[in-house]
């Protein structure tokens, strides 16, 4: 699956698509100018290369500051991840390692 990016406005219908693939979801907010958020993009592409039924939906919160409030981000970059069955299973702020992004994936799938 490729990394999506998206805005205020297809964002609810990118979040629904992936939902209805029945696969997990990873939602990360960033900015153009976060130096953090540039190496979390380079794990979930990555992450991306690797696993193939995983949606990735990256938000820029200077374009999107309304999706950043909604889902409580407050530093960058924060990163949410949802399982298969639609219910949260990761919201931190910070980088984190495609290995260990897929093993939270994988502790959840259980």
């Amino acid at each position: 699956m490729a990394i999506i990016e998206v805005d205020e406005e297809n964002f609810q219908q990118e979040l629904q698509n992936a939902f209805n693939r029945k696969e997990p979801i990873i939602i990360k907010f960033g900015s153009e100018y976060c130096e953090p958020c540039h190496a979390l993009e380079s794990e979930l592409e990555e992450l991306d290369e690797e696993v193939t039924n995983l949606s990735i939906i990256m938000v820029d919160t200077d374009e999107s500051p309304e999706l950043a409030e909604k889902y409580d981000v407050f530093a960058l970059p924060t990163m949410v991840i949802y399982d298969i069955n639609q219910q949260l299973i990761y919201h931190k702020e910070g980088i984190i390692l495609a290995e260990d992004i897929i093993k939270i994936i994988n502790s959840k799938e259980k």
